[in-house]
């Protein structure tokens, strides 16, 4: 009974009042998800499928720690957290540490669970903790780009400006490197539309040439993100490849002598530790010679 009542109507008013983590933590949506439709967990079991819609419905930040769910939703803090395993094997979920850098030149690690409406395979995902964006293999029907509707629509608020269809889709690749480098549409509007002369006699030619000259800087380059899975049941940090549905070889119940892989190479951690101990040692000849 506890999944009617979680229904499908009643999840955006529990998710307008779900708990926010504290800054910088909480739920990450995962990139390049397909629309929403109404059977995107159908292939889930009842809980899970709706516990699966509810966190789709939560905003970035949300709270969606066991503890915080289980006082928001009709099931207790071992259903949610099997649930949730489950959600991960799935492809839905998947939890980990991210590393932000600090402009001091520091760094914090920082724990992160990324829930995708689109389920992802053990592949996808690994690609995504490197910092890549895999694509769908599926083809999805051609759509406007946010820079051919934009050109489409100042006709409509500036009619001096109004463009054929073929302008623009000319137009447009110019005005994507806007957004590429950074640009909002408020400050692409300002640009074209500030100053005009009276009367425009080419529209396409006068946007050409400020979409040319008036083109921004590019952006400094950015580094890739530090990102790191772990088990969903018992915490421990690995690879991707190595937590395969988001599970351990050791919670799978197959057992190995390797050990998971640490955040440091080999040679970092003996090195380390050589640097602790000569420390040490310093400490104690300047201990003895005071």
């Amino acid at each position: 009974m506890a999944d009617a009542k979680l229904s499908a109507a009643s999840l955006p008013a529990h998710a307008s009042r779900h708990p926010m983590a504290n800054p910088g933590y909480g739920k990450r949506s995962a990139p390049d998800q397909r629309p929403r439709t109404a059977h995107d967990f159908a292939h889930l079991p009842p809980r899970e499928a709706a516990i699966a819609a509810y966190l789709d419905r939560l905003p970035d930040g949300a709270d969606i720690s066991v503890k915080t769910l289980a006082k928001t939703l009709p099931y207790g803090q071992c259903a949610l957290g099997t649930a949730l395993n489950r959600l991960q094997h799935a492809g839905h979920l998947r939890r980990g540490r991210e590393r932000l850098d600090s402009a001091s030149g520091g760094h914090r690690w920082i724990t992160r669970s990324w829930f995708s409406r689109t389920a992802r395979d053990d592949d996808w995902w690994a690609a995504f903790t490197r910092g890549e964006v895999p694509k769908d293999s599926e083809p999805r029907p051609p759509t406007r780009s946010r820079a051919h509707i934009l050109l489409a629509a100042l006709g409509r608020e500036t009619p001096s400006l109004s463009l054929s269809a073929a302008d623009c889709a000319d137009l447009a690749p110019l005005l994507t490197e806007w957004f590429t480098r950074g640009a909002t549409e408020e400050v692409v509007r300002h640009a074209l539309t500030s100053g005009l002369p009276t009367p425009v006699h080419h529209p396409a030619a006068l946007l050409r040439r400020r979409l040319t000259d008036k083109l921004p800087p590019e952006l400094p380059p950015t580094r890739p993100p530090h990102r790191i899975l772990e088990c969903a049941k018992c915490g421990v940090v690995g690879r991707p490849e190595a937590l395969p549905g988001g599970v351990c070889k050791g919670c799978r119940g197959e057992h190995s002598t390797a050990r998971p892989t640490p955040l440091l190479p080999a040679p970092a951690i003996h090195a380390r530790a050589d640097a602790i101990r000569a420390a040490m040692s310093r400490k104690r000849e300047e201990s003895m010679r005071a």
